[in-house]
């Protein structure tokens, strides 16, 4: 019997970031869901406030209608959506067989990148969105820092909405840029055993110390991708891909 899976993407990204991982995996019939983060693809829902613990609430429901339907599953988040799906295991841990988390994880002592900060300030988070409403321009960054160009190409055409630039600003600002201290990472007992850290060595945004960190605290094994910077799961699909069907498999063996 094949496990359910659940794909939570970060920001600024949207599903597109998991086409390359997906394809590695090659999944099957596997059940498989890949939603994107409310806002991120298509108008703000209304009412929706877009704090961390909204996106939690409703990760926590995407997770309950995978397990309605096919029992408990394994859910695996990047950037955003690895802390997402930490708090999911944290809150209901009935619902997984497993958790695994690339390129962020709920660390007590991580204060964020200089862009989170930004995001957190009022008045300059929104002069930033203003000014970096330039797709190509975005494109080309998104690219330099390791992101396949088709890929780079789709995200930075969908930040021209006001709804996903406007989440991603109410989201930084409901963790305080990203600090987890006073709130989720006083969760991190909470983990269940099975989970998994892989990691691109030269994330510019979120250090590997920041992992091999979490990994000594919590016990959590960590695969480290070389060569591959914040968007492995893009950049260096078969490698990422090939752990996590080791972790998998180890999982169905016990």
């Amino acid at each position: 019997m094949t496990t359910a899976k659940l794909f939570l993407h970060g920001v600024p990204d949207s599903p597109a970031i998991w086409r390359p991982l997906l394809a590695a995996l090659d999944l099957g019939d596997t059940p498989v869901a890949v939603p994107a983060l409310p806002g991120f693809t298509a108008p703000l829902p209304a009412g929706f406030p877009a704090t961390k613990e909204a996106y939690a609430d409703w990760a926590v429901w995407e997770a309950e209608a995978l397990f309605a339907a096919h029992g408990p599953i394994d859910i695996v988040g990047h950037d955003w959506g690895a802390l997402i799906a930490q708090r999911v295991a944290m809150l209901r841990p009935d619902l997984l067989r497993s958790w695994a988390a690339s390129n962020a994880v709920i660390d007590p002592d991580y204060r964020g990148h200089r862009l989170a900060r930004i995001w957190n300030t009022p008045i300059l988070g929104e002069l930033y969105m203003m000014l970096s409403n330039k797709p190509a321009k975005l494109a080309e960054g998104l690219t330099a820092a390791g992101m396949p160009a088709d890929i780079a190409e789709e995200e930075a055409a969908q930040w021209a909405s006001k709804d996903k630039r406007r989440a991603i600003l109410k989201l930084y600002r409901s963790a305080k840029g990203l600090s987890f201290e006073h709130d989720w990472a006083r969760d991190i007992a909470r983990l269940p055993a099975n989970g998994q850290l892989v990691w691109g060595e030269g994330d510019p945004y979120v250090a590997l110390s920041v992992a091999q960190r979490f990994a000594a605290n919590t016990g959590t094994p960590l695969t480290v991708i070389e060569g591959a910077g914040h968007w492995a799961i893009a950049e260096r699909p078969g490698e990422v891909a090939a752990a996590l069907q080791a972790f998998w498999a180890g999982l169905s063996a016990e």
